[in-house]
């Protein structure tokens, strides 16, 4: 997308969510974005939390194992001082930020700041997780995706987890985690 000015000539800043269960494409989906701005030649900056090193300890790779060069942050609040020159900032596990993180996707865009955030839009007992429902509320542009049910093949926007641990908070891929759909979720087998 063209970072275009405002009637005023400033850069027009937005933010785009990217949600869904897990398995659903969403870090393919961020990466994928931010690619085609580095094509653009806009300057990118790549954020995630410090601690999800599941796959790797600086990069965001997707479960398919596209990967993009990131720089893992403690709090939403190094976003803000390290996106200085950035016209275009990604974040990813976004439900993993603390509360002030909708107030910096905001700042972000009033400086003219494309912000491209993706995360997790439900945790696994089906709740609101995290800060998307209030990044959500923020947004200008929304993209719910969706995996397949491994139980029954509809669509699947609830992430199951699989082994016994009530912490909201369980990093894991398909060793812990399955995509299911409203039914097969609830039917809980």
């Amino acid at each position: 997308m063209f970072i275009e000015p405002d009637i005023r000539g400033h850069r027009r800043g937005w933010i785009e969510v990217i949600c869904g269960s897990m398995f659903s494409g969403k870090t393919e989906e961020l990466i994928r974005r931010l690619k085609r701005a580095k094509i653009a030649n806009l300057k990118t900056e790549i954020f995630k939390p410090a601690f999800d090193v599941r796959y790797d300890e600086i990069k965001i790779v997707s479960h398919d194992e596209s990967a993009i060069a990131s720089t893992p942050v403690e709090n939403s609040q190094t976003i803000l001082l390290m996106a200085q020159n950035a016209d275009v900032i990604g974040i990813d596990e976004a439900q993993f930020f603390d509360e002030e993180l909708p107030n910096v996707c905001d700042a972000l865009a009033l400086r003219g700041v494309r912000v491209i955030v993706a995360g997790l839009d439900m945790d696994f007992t089906g709740k609101p997780f995290g800060q998307i429902p209030n990044i959500l509320a923020k947004a200008d542009y929304i993209t719910k995706l969706h995996a397949i049910c491994v139980k029954c093949g509809n669509i699947a926007n609830y992430s199951f987890r699989k082994v016994p641990n009530e912490d909201q908070v369980m990093l894991g891929a398909k060793d812990v985690y399955e995509p299911r759909c409203r039914t097969c979720y609830h039917l809980n087998d």
